[in-house]
């Protein structure tokens, strides 16, 4: 697979599309895509982008019928691409293919989280939490792919606005798995569940450590990345002059909103 990673960096660079790697490779694996996913990382690194932390992909299940996919995966986050939430919630919306928005929960580390910790000390590693929207894009025409697929396309991120950091209490960490949330947009409300999340936010976190080393060179979650855990709701598409508003059923959460124009 010489040429996969170039071609899908390419891709995105330019805002191209491209058909999915699996049409001319169908026996391609989620390990596969893992090497590809693995390959663009380095050269994005080379280039001289700075990892800012990584993102968690398909993690709600009640959308994996509508996108072909039976597992998350997950996909580096850059410094150029990971920006708090401005005062006013103006955000520029990247050049990318078929861009879509996702309400999510982000955590911040102060510790380095192993795969062999339990919940309780998994949670001890978080520095503080906090409701983003993430900007995904499809290198793929109509969003039609497979999980080695999405894996392959950097997990189909392509930007990330965080809100208020919030302190992780317990209390807190525990409304990530009982919140609803309402996504508002233009002509739609869409509902979703913390618990769809692989059964709330902090059970992703857990099953993105034990994933980390399906992507060669990968290391642990460092103190002072984020990681953002997959969407509360489906991803909707997203344009220049709309307006977003997520709201929770919690006042331990905190809901968004934003106001899209073109970068």
């Amino acid at each position: 697979m010489p040429d996969l990673p170039a071609q899908i960096l390419r891709a995105f660079d330019t805002n191209t599309q491209i058909a999915p790697l699996t049409n001319a490779l169908p026996d391609l694996t989620l390990d596969d895509g893992y090497a590809v996913a693995g390959s663009v990382g380095d050269m994005r690194i080379a280039r001289g982008e700075q990892v800012a932390g990584r993102k968690i992909g398909f993690t709600n299940r009640s959308i994996w019928p509508i996108y072909n996919v039976d597992a998350p995966v997950w996909g580096w986050m850059y410094e150029d691409g990971v920006r708090e939430l401005p005062k006013g919630g103006a955000i520029s919306l990247p050049p990318l293919p078929e861009p879509r928005i996702e309400p999510e929960i982000v955590f911040g580390f102060k510790a380095t989280p192993h795969r062999d910790m339990d919940l309780t000390a998994l949670a001890d590693c978080v520095d503080w939490v906090a409701h983003g929207f993430e900007i995904v894009m499809s290198l793929y025409p109509g969003w039609r792919f497979t999980a080695p697929d999405a894996v392959a396309a950097m997990a189909m991120h392509g930007a990330l606005w965080i809100g208020p950091r919030l302190d992780p209490t317990p209390e807190r960490l525990e409304a990530l798995t009982t919140c609803g949330i309402t996504l508002t947009g233009p002509d739609e409300q869409v509902i979703g569940h913390g618990v769809d999340v692989l059964g709330g936010p902090l059970m992703a976190l857990h099953y993105l450590v034990r994933q980390i080393d399906r992507m060669p060179g990968a290391g642990p979650i460092q103190p002072g990345e984020a990681v953002t855990t997959g969407t509360l709701t489906d991803a909707r598409p997203i344009s220049e002059g709309q307006t977003w508003r997520s709201d929770f059923d919690t006042p331990l959460l905190t809901g968004l909103e934003v106001t899209v124009a073109s970068e």
